[in-house]
C-alpha cells in the first residue's frame, strides 16, 4: 500500500467524522481508514454519485483510488441502480449502535462485502460478523474480498429467514416494510436491530430497536422492565434504500406509502412470535 493511498484514506476517514459525523465511537474512523474501499468495486474507472446529484454518475477519468475516497456512492450494477452506499450515511449510523469489540454482528445485504470489512474490523478478530447476500453473483464477490477477514462469514441466502444464533447486533441494508421475526428473536439480551422501515417506495426511516437487558434478582428495575421480550424503538432519521426481497407486505407499505421521514420513539412489548410482527408494526404510526 502507497504513502499516498494511505494518506487518501486517511482523509476520507477523517472527512467521514465530520460528514456523518461520528461522535460517539471513534473505532468507526478507524476502521473505515482501515479497509481499502478499491477491492470492494472492482477495477476503476468507476461511475460515482454526489448525494447531491442522485441522477447523474459521474465517471472517473482513470483507476485512481483517490477518486473513491470522498463520501461519494460508487455503482456496483448502475443498470439496477444498485450502489456501494454512502461512507458517511452508515458510519452515521453505526454510530448510533453499540457496537464493540467481539461482538457478534449479522448484516442483511452484504453487496460485495466493503461494509462488512468495516464491521469486522470494529468488531476485531475475535469476534463475528455474518453477511448475508441474496444475489448469488455479489455473495461470491464478497466472499473474494473478505479473504483476509476470518472473523467474517459470507452467506448466499435470505437474510430475513438465515438463522445466525443469538447475536449483538443486526444491522440490515435494505428497506423493508417491516423486520423479520426472526431478527428480533435472535438478538441477544440488550442487542440493537437497525433496519430501513420504508413503505412502496424506496423512502421511510431508519428503526433502532434495542431488547431489553437483563438484570440480576438485586438491580431495582420494574417488572415490565425484565420482559426479554421488549424493545425500546427510536427513528433515527430518513432514509431512501434498495429494497429487501421478501421484506415487503402490502399493507404494511400502504400505511408507510407518502412518508419520508418519522421523528418518534415508543416501547414495545411483545408476548409471543405470532403477534410480534403485527404489534411491531402498529407500535410505529405513519406519518404524512
Amino acid at each position: 500500500m502507497g504513502h499516498v493511498e494511505m494518506t487518501s484514506r486517511c482523509w476520507y476517514a477523517e472527512d467521514l467524522r465530520l460528514q456523518a459525523p461520528i461522535r460517539r465511537n471513534m473505532a468507526i474512523v478507524e476502521a473505515f481508514a482501515a479497509v481499502a474501499r478499491e477491492r470492494f468495486l472492482g477495477p476503476g474507472p468507476w461511475r460515482i454519485l454526489s448525494d447531491r446529484r442522485l441522477d447523474d454518475y459521474f465517471h472517473t477519468p482513470n483507476d485512481d483510488p483517490r477518486w473513491i475516497y470522498h463520501d461519494v456512492l460508487v455503482a456496483i450494477d448502475h443498470t439496477r441502480g444498485l450502489n456501494n452506499g454512502l461512507p458517511s450515511f452508515w458510519a452515521g449510523n453505526l454510530d448510533h449502535l453499540d457496537l464493540k469489540r467481539d461482538q457478534r454482528v449479522m448484516q442483511v445485504g452484504a453487496g460485495t462485502g466493503y461494509y462488512a470489512a468495516v464491521l469486522a474490523e470494529i468488531v476485531g478478530p475475535n469476534g463475528h460478523v455474518i453477511a448475508i447476500e441474496c444475489d448469488g453473483e455479489l455473495a461470491a464477490r464478497a466472499r473474494i474480498n473478505l479473504g483476509p477477514w476470518r472473523q467474517v462469514d459470507v452467506v448466499h441466502g435470505d437474510g430475513r429467514t438465515h438463522d445466525p444464533g443469538e447475536v449483538d447486533v443486526i444491522i440490515v441494508f435494505a428497506g423493508s416494510t417491516h423486520p423479520a421475526p426472526l431478527w428480533l428473536d435472535r438478538l441477544a439480551p440488550g442487542g440493537q436491530l437497525l433496519m430501513p422501515l420504508t413503505g412502496d417506495s424506496r423512502f421511510g426511516f431508519l428503526l433502532r430497536a434495542t431488547r431489553c437487558r437483563d438484570y440480576d434478582a438485586e438491580s431495582i428495575v420494574p417488572p415490565e422492565a425484565r420482559d426479554r421480550n421488549r424493545f425500546d424503538a427510536i427513528s433515527i432519521g430518513s432514509v431512501g434504500i434498495f429494497p429487501c426481497i421478501g421484506g415487503r407486505d402490502d399493507e404494511a407499505a400502504k400505511r408507510r406509502s407518502g412518508f419520508k421521514t418519522c421523528s418518534m420513539s415508543c416501547t414495545v412489548v411483545l408476548t409471543s412470535r405470532k403477534s410480534r410482527l403485527r404489534l411491531y408494526i402498529e407500535a410505529i404510526p405513519a406519518r404524512r
